[in-house]
């Protein structure tokens, strides 16, 4: 079977163990971990030891069946793959019987690398490791909520890739959605209080996250500002609000007892709040109930986010809030399609009316590499203004894949997009305009 490289840290990749394997990457230039039976290969080229990514599900152990040649550029291979539970160096992947194949092709290599090696000297962190993430998943936080797995790394790809804050969010509607027909759909209804209950269960696995890898939970907009990379911190945030299960008192709860400072008012079901954009309108939009959650959210000090609602839920959600909204994942699109999740312009615009931020994610199926990302940011900021334009990786959400798969390969991020920007607008893309929401929205 052919495996690309965003289906690592994937089922997919897990249920290939044993199985021979066809893989086309970059092998290590360091000689430290390079000989003719035994190297690194990655997604991407690598100039040196320290462009060898940190996380090691970006990372293939390649095992040679016969001498091979690594060289310099671009291999085609085959061999028998191991996924590793227990290695004591934190390696997963392995590539056992390795051979090398005939051809590689532009398109393999593509399809391959989800980022360039770009000029050293334009590698720095981003505004000196203030980076901000509006939107993830990092550190298996989904299926610890489910008691499954293990935590991974947070902590440490932040610090390595100038990552300051992550708004890590709780999948609110999880136990009741699954994948139909290519694209995540509510399944069933669910039972009263079982979406509560599970809130009961995900807070604490994310606050675990953060006690287990020593990232402090921020409260205040004075805290965002001073938070660095040095060390790594977290906003406690849910992607949709069904826990509330309708009931506004459980707002306060979630501010006070599991300090919710970003809340998604809906992800994929309908739900008390409004209608989203995978699934027929039943709302007309934003409901009241949506409505007074907003209005509660400005009064608190929570960022609202309006990820995944339709344009009529934001048009009335612009027309409610007092605070700056967030759109936290998304991409622009001209060419609208039934059930997606992308924006048109208007919708874009009504975002930023609000003095709002637009997170843009790296969708392996729409930006095939970093350079493309941040291509995808620069046509957002086109149409809204760099005051409007931020970064929504939704990791380990896109079952797609990412072009941009691990927080330490940030600085490729950083390098493309100083083609296209200044370091100002730059720094605002990647954190100073959600920290610029955060703060009016917690003021």
């Amino acid at each position: 079977m052919r495996l690309s490289w965003h289906d690592l840290g994937t089922p997919r990749a897990d249920r290939a163990q044993g199985k021979e394997i066809e893989i086309t990457g970059w092998p290590t230039t360091a000689l430290a971990v390079r000989r003719a039976d035994y190297f690194l290969l990655t997604a991407e080229p690598n100039c040196c030891t320290g462009c060898v990514p940190g996380n090691r599900l970006a990372v293939i152990e390649v095992f040679a069946g016969e001498e091979v040649d690594p060289g310099n550029g671009a291999l085609r291979l085959s061999g028998t793959l191991h996924v590793v539970a227990d290695d004591a160096d934190g390696w997963r992947y392995q590539l056992r019987g390795a051979r090398r194949r005939a051809g590689v092709t532009r398109r393999a290599l593509m399809a391959a690398s989800p980022l360039f090696c770009l000029p050293v000297p334009a590698l720095a962190q981003a505004g000196e490791g203030t980076a901000v993430d509006i939107h993830s998943h990092a550190g298996n936080l989904t299926q610890m909520s489910y008691g499954r797995g293990q935590f991974a790394p947070v902590a440490e790809p932040m610090r390595q890739g100038g990552m300051a804050v992550v708004c890590l969010a709780v999948v609110a509607d999880s136990p009741v959605i699954k994948l139909t027909d290519g694209r995540l759909r509510p399944s069933r209804d669910p039972r009263p209080g079982e979406l509560y209950e599970f809130s009961q269960r995900s807070f604490p696995a994310l606050h675990a996250i953060a006690r287990e890898q020593g990232m402090p939970i921020l409260r205040t907009a004075a805290e965002l500002r001073a938070a660095r990379s040095a060390r790594p911190s977290i906003v406690v945030a849910a992607e949709g609000a069904d826990f509330l299960e309708g009931r506004i008192e459980r707002l306060a709860e979630a501010y006070q007892r599991w300090s919710l400072r970003h809340l998604q008012l809906t992800h994929y079901r309908p739900n008390e709040l409004g209608d989203i954009q995978t699934e027929p309108g039943v709302h007309g939009g934003l409901t009241a109930f949506g409505a007074e959650v907003i209005r509660q959210c400005n009064r608190m000090g929570i960022v609202v986010d309006v990820a995944h609602g339709t344009y009529e839920l934001v048009k009335r959600a612009a027309a409610t809030t007092t605070k700056p909204l967030v759109l936290s994942h998304t991409s622009l699109t001209e060419r609208p399609a039934a059930w997606t999740r992308r924006i048109l312009p208007d919708h874009a615009r009504a975002i930023a009316a609000t003095g709002g931020v637009i997170g843009i994610w790296p969708v392996m199926a729409y930006f095939p590499n970093v350079v493309a990302f941040a291509d995808g940011m620069a046509r957002m900021a086109e149409i809204v203004g760099v005051d409007h334009v931020g970064l929504g990786t939704d990791q380990l959400g896109l079952p797609g894949g990412s072009s941009l798969p691990a927080y330490s390969d940030v600085p490729q991020l950083v390098a493309a997009l100083r083609t296209r920007f200044n370091a100002a607008e730059t720094d605002k893309i990647l954190g100073g305009n959600y920290r610029r929401v955060f703060d009016a929205s917690l003021g």
